[in-house]
C-alpha cells in the first residue's frame, strides 16, 4: 500500500491543544484521579440553541473537525470516519435515568436518538452537509487505528481523495464511579502516581477530540505520512517483541530505523509491563510517553498521533515526554504503541511528510 499523508491535525484535550504555543506550555498530570478537557467557547463556533442539545463528545469533535479542515484548506471531504470507545455516554446515561425514573412510560426519544456511538460522524455530515461515506468504529483503544486503517484504503483504492478522521470520548458521572469501583481509575491513596515505575494497579482517567485530514497528496504543510498500521486483539506478554520486530520487518525496517518510539505509559503497574517488554528493543531511539499529559482513555492514541505529527513536523521533541535521553538529528519514523488495560494493541508507523 502506498503511504497517505496527514494533512491537518486538531485536538481538544486536557491539554490546552487548540492554542498555538501549547508545544511549549504542556502541563503534566499525576495527582487527581480524573483529568478533564479544555473546551473551546463553543459559542464562536455552534448556534447555542443547537449546542445545548449536544452531548460534550460532539461538541468536543465538532470544533476539532472544523478546525482540522480549516487547517486541511478542506470545505467538504470525501469520507468521514470516527472511532470512539464509548460515543455519547452522557445521552446514554441521561436516557437510562429516564428509563428508570419513569417507571419505562412515557419517555422522549432524544436522548436515545442522540446516545448511538454513530452520532458524531452525523452531526459532522449534517453540518457539512457532507453525503459521503459516512462510519464509526468502535473497537475499545484501536476505534482510531481502525478509523485510520479504513481512510487509508479509501485513498488507496481509489474511493477518496480526502477523509476526516477522527477520535473521541468523553467522561460521565456515573461511568466514572463504576470505574472506581472496579478499580480501573487508581485510588486516592496511589497518587500521585509514577507513569514509568508504577507499583499500583489503576489510570487517571482523561478525555479528548483528536481529527486528523488525510489525502492522497502531499499538501504544502502537511504534517506526517500515514504509512502502516497493525492491530492484535490479545497478545502474550512474551509475543510483544515479535509483534514489533514482525511490523518492522513488513515495512521493510529494523529497530534503528524508528528514531521516536511513543509508548503509551498508563501508571497501570499490570499493563505497562507491555511497554517496558517494547523498550528493550529500541535501545538508539528517543523513547517518549505522553498519557500523563492526556489521561488514559479509550481513544488516548489520538493525543499521541497528534503529538507525533507536531513532532515530524517542528522536528522537536517536547522534553516533558521523554523517557530516556537520546537525541536524534533528524526524525524522518515514528512508532506508536497502544492498547488499553493488555488489550487491542496497535502499532502506527508515521514518517517524515
Amino acid at each position: 500500500m502506498s503511504a497517505v499523508y496527514i494533512n491537518s491535525a486538531a485536538c481538544i484535550s486536557v491539554q490546552d491543544t487548540l492554542n498555538e504555543n501549547f508545544f511549549q506550555n504542556l502541563q503534566p498530570e499525576n495527582s487527581v484521579q480524573i483529568v478533564k478537557a479544555i473546551e473551546p467557547n463553543y459559542k464562536e463556533f455552534i448556534p447555542p440553541a443547537a449546542s445545548r442539545r449536544m452531548s460534550k463528545t460532539v461538541k468536543m469533535s465538532s470544533v476539532a473537525s472544523k478546525y482540522a479542515l480549516k487547517e486541511a484548506g478542506i470545505e467538504k471531504p470525501d469520507a468521514i470516519i470516527v472511532g470512539t470507545g464509548m460515543g455519547c455516554s452522557q445521552d446514554s446515561e441521561k436516557f437510562l435515568k429516564n428509563v428508570l425514573e419513569n417507571n419505562e412510560e412515557f419517555l422522549t426519544p432524544t436522548y436515545f436518538i442522540q446516545s448511538t456511538h454513530n452520532t458524531v460522524a452525523g452531526q459532522i455530515a449534517l453540518g457539512l452537509q457532507c453525503h459521503g461515506y459516512n462510519f464509526t468504529y468502535v473497537n475499545s483503544s484501536s476505534s482510531l487505528e481502525f478509523s485510520m486503517l479504513d481512510a487509508k484504503l479509501q485513498i488507496n483504492d481509489g474511493e477518496a481523495d480526502n477523509v476526516l478522521v477522527g477520535s473521541t470520548d468523553e467522561q460521565t458521572d456515573r461511568t466514572m464511579e463504576l470505574y472506581k469501583l472496579n478499580n480501573t481509575i487508581k485510588k486516592q491513596e496511589n497518587l500521585p502516581v509514577d507513569y514509568l515505575d508504577s507499583k499500583t494497579e489503576g489510570v487517571i482517567w482523561g478525555e479528548g477530540a483528536s481529527f486528523f485530514v488525510l489525502g492522497k497528496d502531499k499538501a504544502e504543510n502537511s504534517y506526517a505520512q500515514l504509512k502502516d498500521i497493525q492491530l492484535n486483539n490479545k497478545l502474550g506478554l512474551e509475543e510483544t517483541q515479535k509483534f514489533i520486530e514482525d511490523f518492522l520487518t513488513k515495512n521493510n525496517l529494523i529497530t534503528q530505523d524508528i528514531d521516536a518510539v511513543i509508548l503509551g505509559f498508563s501508571g497501570d503497574a499490570k499493563s505497562d509491563v507491555y511497554y517496558t517488554k517494547a523498550m528493550d528493543l529500541f535501545s538508539n531511539s528517543a523513547l517518549l510517553y505522553y498519557k500523563h499529559l492526556s489521561g488514559e482513555y479509550n481513544t488516548a492514541s489520538g493525543f499521541s498521533t497528534f503529538m507525533a505529527c507536531h513532532i515530524l513536523k517542528n522536528q522537536e521533541i517536547p522534553e516533558v515526554m521523554m523517557i530516556n535521553s537520546v537525541k536524534k538529528e533528524e526524525i524522518k519514523n515514528i512508532l506508536l504503541y497502544n492498547h488499553l488495560s493488555g488489550n487491542d494493541h496497535s502499532l502506527v508507523l508515521l514518517g517524515k511528510a
